[in-house]
């Protein structure tokens, strides 16, 4: 899936559209997908300007983004101005290198239930071969006024 299929599946834009590829998908299993970290991103101007990191936040928002995209595929959903995935829950964060400007962070994000509009997921980001982080995601697709 490229940029442009992901325009048409996500409703996130700059500055925060965080997916710029799916490498692989397997409905209602697992995605893999990855972000291009670049220097000229608005968040390294002042985390931190002396040495610039990816923030933590950021990484987990780009797992949500992967598993919304594995979300709407998989129930073959297609979100509109009416539509809307939240969080509903983030559990066992954990960060264990830092994102760097140049890394590409590669995010690997598998559906382990869906249940009553409630989706749980395992989400991993790596760079290279080396895990960045990792945390459990809870998200619910709702139809707003």
């Amino acid at each position: 899936m490229d940029i442009h299929e992901i325009l048409k599946r996500l409703p996130h834009r700059y500055p925060i559209l965080l997916v710029d590829r799916v490498v692989e998908l397997d409905k209602g299993k697992r995605i893999r997908a990855l972000k291009n970290v670049s220097i000229n991103e608005p968040h390294f101007l002042g985390h931190f300007p002396h040495r610039p990191v990816m923030p933590g936040v950021l990484i987990l928002e780009a797992m949500a983004q992967a598993a919304t995209l594995l979300c709407v595929a998989s129930e073959d959903v297609v979100l509109d101005e009416k539509s809307v995935v939240y969080f509903a829950g983030i559990d066992g964060a954990r960060f264990k290198r830092p994102v760097e400007p140049g890394d590409q962070l590669i995010l690997e994000v598998t559906l382990d239930r869906a249940k009553a509009g409630i989706y749980k997921f395992t989400g991993k980001a790596y760079v290279g071969e080396e895990l960045a982080a990792e945390a459990q995601l809870m998200s619910t697709m709702r139809r707003i006024a």
